[in-house]
């Protein structure tokens, strides 16, 4: 009953009874930004030639950078790179806070760690560093990277209580959710193995209406600090996340249920836009479990389109979900260990609806305090088993806020085997619905915790084999969304990356796209810290609200832009006090380790810019 409600809040992925057709997945164009694109007419004409981008300009790449601080970078990256350092780091961390003292720590910190990875304190602290990288091109993703210090007891214990019902925990009921869908206990402590993602653990309500005061304070950041910002959230921030685990589990086994229904049918390997079900033979199988008349059956896929030709698709069988269908009640999926037949939406108690509702309305003032602002929000991915719910409660607020355009993006991670599913479903649901589709592309920060977990628990590992399918994966998706915006001049991505071939890609993908960097539809996102010769490099001419022209506040003089490639470059800048963000630069560290190839291409860069100012006199340069 109570997940009967939510959906209908959460609302299905079409209208309530959805057309059925039969032709493929072909790009018509529905009237939301589609029409407008291609009106670019003579200003396309009129656009100067994009500049060539060299990766390997040192005195471009890092004009906006003093020599001492390529002297820092190069020094935390060379430690980032030592195995015996890192092995070793958190003890270090502990010694140096204990000798010098708390005052001496955090200015050791900001002089190198900190300095290095994190932009301040507060909001007043991280204007400059915003403004800064702004006169040279540079937008911001602003993102609160303060953690609980938790012991991995703690961890553990505050997940299990958040992840199960008071039945489980009380040992008088079992959950009934799909096993990778169930919380685990060695697995509790979720920032075991991840990298560079804040981790949230649930404590309360009051905790959650904290995060989202939190939220709102950076959106105002934001807004204060540039005209064009981002803010990354996530939805685990928001509540508990075992509604993230129910609600997931419900659309995991209706997706499940719809390819066994086309294995039936003889339409098994399909790619997911292109499997479509027979209805009348639908129908017959839904009659033979026996939990609906024939009149309810055939009322459940009325057609309201003379054109429909008999078929249902994916996205037209989760719009099934839905309490206004008379549907939802009677929906049943076979249990995969037992074969029974059980109740889609059983499992959900009031207390998960008024979870739900809390989730939700957060989720509203943010999007709407967003709006307001000005700011773009990202919905953050987390663990696969948290997945399905927060992509599908994020269409929600594209529905909501995405129709003029893409204020809400959601993100999708390569290394996941079904992200190039995920990404042609969402995309052309936005095509249907008429929305701006809006999206951020990362590889993931949970792959070593999914292939571990997957292991113990003994379900499908759901990451790709190797590095290079995950690559390929990323470049698959990123070129089915680059095309969509060929067509469709009001949806957007971010190309969240730090390998430069994946920027090389993009570029060469645009051009023979005619996709113009003036466009804006394309942008590009590195860490602060990192890749500083990809993202000044690709940086826009002249952003609004930079340097002295923003918004009338105290900032920096405006330096010469000149050799930016205009393209709309992000850096993702974490913030918060030294000590609570302590475990995100732990991670921070290690995943640095982990892509050890472009570090030491990064090094290499730096002290060529090193040798070169030292060799030309220009040692104490200050934005050339």
């Amino acid at each position: 009953m109570g997940l009967r409600r939510s959906v209908s809040v959460v609302r299905s992925t079409l209208p309530r009874r959805a057309p059925l057709s039969t032709s493929p997945a072909t790009r018509e164009q529905p009237p939301a930004g589609r029409e407008a694109v291609r009106g670019r007419g003579a200003a396309e004409a009129a656009r100067p030639p994009v500049p060539a981008v060299d990766f390997g300009d040192t005195q471009a790449a890092y004009r906006s950078r003093r020599s001492w601080e390529l002297a820092r970078s190069l020094l935390v990256l060379r430690l980032c790179a030592s195995p015996a350092l890192l092995a070793r780091h958190e003890q270090l961390f502990h010694v140096a806070r204990r000798l010098p003292g708390q005052r001496l720590f955090d200015r050791l910190m900001k002089l190198t760690f900190y300095g290095q990875f994190v932009a301040g304190e507060d909001q007043e602290s991280i204007r400059p560093l915003i403004q800064h990288n702004r006169a040279f091109g540079v937008g911001s993703i602003l993102d609160y990277s303060v953690e609980e210090d938790l012991s991995p007891a703690q961890a553990e214990h505050r997940e299990m209580e958040a992840c199960t019902s008071a039945l489980e925990r009380d040992g008088h009921g079992t959950s009934k959710r799909e096993k990778q869908l169930q919380a685990h206990r060695a697995f509790g402590d979720r920032r075991d193995g991840v990298v560079s993602a804040p981790t949230y653990f649930y404590a309360s309500e009051a905790k959650c209406d904290s995060h989202l005061e939190m939220f709102l304070h950076c959106i105002e950041a934001s807004g204060g600090a540039s005209d064009d910002g981002f803010l990354a959230i996530k939805l685990t921030a928001l509540g508990r996340p075992q509604f993230l685990l129910q609600f997931s589990d419900v659309l995991t086994k209706w997706r499940r249920f719809f390819h066994q229904m086309a294995t039936e049918q003889g339409k098994a390997g399909l790619a997911a836009l292109d499997t479509k079900l027979e209805v009348a033979a639908l129908q017959e199988r839904v009659l033979k479990m026996g939990t609906a008349s024939r009149t309810e059956v055939e009322d459940w896929f009325t057609v309201e389109t003379p054109s429909a030709s008999g078929t249902l698709d994916l996205l037209a069988w989760g719009g099934l979900i839905d309490s206004r269908t008379e549907l939802s009640k009677h929906l049943v999926v076979p249990n995969t260990q037992t074969g029974q037949l059980e109740p889609l939406l059983s499992g959900f108690t009031e207390e998960d609806e008024r979870q739900r509702a809390r989730m939700l309305q957060r989720m509203d003032v943010l999007a709407q305090k967003a709006s307001a602002e000005g700011v773009r929000l990202m919905v953050d991915a987390e663990q696969s088993y948290f997945q399905p719910a927060i992509s599908r409660l994020t269409l929600e607020l594209q529905r909501r806020f995405n129709a003029q355009r893409p204020l809400v993006f959601n993100t999708y991670q390569c290394y996941l085997q079904d992200a190039y599913d995920n990404v042609t479903l969402d995309v052309e649901l936005a095509r249907r619905e008429g929305w701006c589709f809006g999206a951020k592309l990362v590889r993931g920060a949970y792959m070593a915790q999914e292939r571990a977990r997957a292991l113990e628990v003994g379900c499908e590992d759901p990451i790709n084999p190797t590095y290079e399918a995950t690559n390929a994966m990323y470049h698959r998706c990123l070129n089915y969304i680059l095309e969509e915006l060929k067509h469709n001049a009001k949806a957007a991505v971010m190309v969240a990356s730090h390998n430069e071939d994946t920027v090389r890609f993009t570029l060469c993908r645009m051009e023979e796209l005619g996709l113009h960097p003036a466009d804006r539809q394309v942008y590009f996102g590195q860490l602060l810290g990192m890749c500083d010769h990809i993202s000044f490099l690709l940086g826009e001419l002249g952003l609004p609200g930079a340097g002295a022209q923003g918004r009338g506040r105290d900032s920096l003089p405006v330096p010469p832009r000149a050799g930016q490639a205009g393209f709309p470059a992000y850096k993702y800048v974490p913030y918060g006090p030294v000590m609570e963000v302590l475990p995100y630069l732990s991670r921070r560290a290690q995943e640095n380790s982990a892509v050890m190839e472009g570090t030491q291409r990064e090094r290499q860069l730096l002290w060529r810019e090193l040798k070169r100012r030292l060799r030309t006199g220009s040692l104490f340069h200050r934005w050339a």
